[in-house]
């Protein structure tokens, strides 16, 4: 069983590197499309869609691996049994995972289609299509920062958990 858990943590660690590497790759590279307003022309959709299937394996193994560690902690109670710093570290933890997936499902196969659709539109209709993909990069704004603060809830949420087995 030692093993197993070793495993787990070294495979949790590198996707959870691979994971918050790729928001920030996907936060740096979008940031400047989004301050200069010129859509046309960047790359950074480009470079979403290709850290996409990264991070989703990534989110995978995070879920697989953290399943593993969790239920092998000396502070697990029990599936939603709230019993102490831990488990509301973990409980929150989870809301944060579980919205974050959310998001990056609502931009994969919503937002990111809807940019491609925008695209197609502007060599007809070039003021509607400028206009939908402004709409479309206020959304995605705010969706990277709610991103970010998952993400920045679930480490925190962590160092909480793993601060608690030290202490």
């Amino acid at each position: 069983m030692f093993w197993i858990i070793v495993f787990s943590y070294w495979i949790h660690l590198i996707s959870t590197v691979v994971w918050f590497g790729a928001l920030l790759v996907i936060v740096l590279a979008a940031w400047p499309a989004f301050r200069q307003g010129a859509l046309a022309g960047n790359d950074w959709l480009a470079v979403q869609k290709k850290l996409l299937p990264w991070a989703n394996l990534s989110l995978v193994l995070l879920l697989i691996t953290g399943f593993v560690q969790m239920t092998n902690d000396p502070n697990y109670s029990g599936f939603l049994a709230i019993d102490g710093v831990w488990a509301w570290a973990m409980l929150i933890k989870h809301i944060a995972f579980v919205l974050l997936i959310g998001v990056m499902a609502y931009m994969q196969f919503g937002l990111f289609p809807a940019f491609d659709r925008a695209e197609m539109l502007r060599a007809k209709r070039p003021s509607l299509a400028q206009a939908e993909q402004e709409k479309l990069a206020r959304q995605e704004k705010r969706l990277l920062w709610v991103n970010i603060i998952c993400a920045a809830v679930i480490l925190f949420s962590t160092a909480v958990a793993t601060a608690v087995g030290v202490v």
